[in-house]
């Protein structure tokens, strides 16, 4: 699949300094990021909002955490980009219309099975996919956090770069980098995400609660497991975003899946919202 899975906003470049914003149910953190010049992190603060009951609210309480993080003037020109918790999001697979090529096909295609999924009007999410045949996945997040978010940037006179779930990022960010017979796995707030792969592209996108003090034995199981319901290979490698347990990345002898970690990795002792603003990295 190509990177622009998630990509809910044109990307710009940026000039070696930024604002990046994660996002979670009842928190944000906002850090400035430097390119040239260290530290490459520095917290500008977090600041708690009143968890959203649904995803069919007015974000405003999100809207008023994000008043209060960035003060009128301080950062006008800096680009933005954000991070939203995968939970505020939706990922979906869509079998494409046969021999459907213009794009109100594959858009109406989208609509119908993201409903058919999760009952919602599609008009209420803004949606993003890389509209090939090849890689028919889609996410989407709803269009009242966005406006949230577009809104106290343009009060700010900020430039946003991206808008995307952190799964979608991660994969933007790391798939050009996956080994042959891998699967990209995230580890966030107690839960796996696994984007598992076939022939190079992404088949499916798993969710999976991961029990205090699973080891890699739980971990190769759970992987064989998914193999077999997806109806693919199982994989050699999980390459994992996120601050991986040592023992998943320790070496074990006829171990049948290995493990091992992209870097940056994110640090574990920083809130879920800061960890979901580090993800990916700088790049």
């Amino acid at each position: 699949m190509r990177s622009g899975l998630g990509k809910l906003s044109l990307e710009r470049f940026g000039l070696g300094r930024g604002l990046r914003l994660g996002v979670a149910a009842g928190s944000v953190s906002l850090w400035r990021t430097s390119r040239w010049r260290a530290p490459a992190w520095t917290l500008v603060a977090e600041q708690a909002c009143v968890p959203q009951s649904g995803l069919h609210g007015d974000f405003a309480a999100l809207g008023q955490a994000l008043e209060q993080l960035l003060p009128e003037g301080e950062y006008a020109g800096w680009p933005l980009s954000v991070v939203l918790d995968d939970g505020l999001a939706r990922l979906w697979q869509v079998d494409l219309p046969q021999g459907a090529t213009r794009l109100a096909d594959l858009e109406a295609a989208a609509a119908l099975r993201f409903q058919s999924l999760y009952g919602d009007a599609p008009g209420l999410w803004q949606s993003s996919g890389a509209w090939t045949a090849r890689t028919p996945f889609f996410c989407a997040a709803p269009r009242a956090l966005l406006a949230q978010i577009n809104r106290v940037a343009a009060q700010r006179k900020l430039a946003p770069l991206f808008i995307t779930p952190q799964f979608a990022r991660h994969w933007n960010r790391w798939h050009g980098a996956l080994q042959t017979h891998s699967w990209l796995g995230q580890l966030h707030d107690g839960m796996l995400t696994l984007g598992v792969v076939q022939d190079g592209a992404l088949r499916a996108v798993r969710a999976l609660g991961v029990p205090p003090g699973a080891g890699p034995e739980w971990l190769e199981q759970t992987l064989l497991r998914e193999a077999l319901l997806q109806g693919v290979a199982a994989p050699a490698m999980l390459q994992l975003c996120g601050a991986a347990p040592a023992a998943w990345l320790a070496p074990r002898a006829a171990a049948a899946v290995t493990c091992s970690a992209f870097a940056p990795v994110a640090d574990g002792a920083l809130s879920p919202a800061a960890q979901l603003a580090h993800s990916g990295g700088l790049a």
